[in-house]
């Protein structure tokens, strides 16, 4: 939706340090968090009209980036249950 803000961050706040974390750790995690910013920021100029393509289109870009969160999710799920305790 219009002026819904999807940056990572914002959307898994309780991540934050795990995020930047990961994203300096491990290489994939940083192409798939890397790709999710890409079509998240094509989603806004869609969004605001920069771009006018289809809504086939627009509809499967907000799916790659919906399964993209999935797995960045995932891998933050993951290391914090396997995170040492502070």
């Amino acid at each position: 939706m219009l002026g819904e803000n999807h940056d990572l961050f914002h959307e898994l706040p309780e991540y934050t340090d795990r995020i930047a974390e990961l994203k300096a750790a491990d290489p994939q995690f940083a192409k798939s968090y890397d790709q999710y910013h890409a079509i998240n920021a094509e989603i806004e100029r869609i969004e605001l009209q920069i771009e006018t393509p289809s809504d086939a289109y627009t509809e499967t870009l907000k799916k790659q980036r919906l399964h993209l969160k999935d797995e960045l999710y995932g891998w933050l799920r993951k290391a914090s249950h396997t995170a040492p305790a502070h």
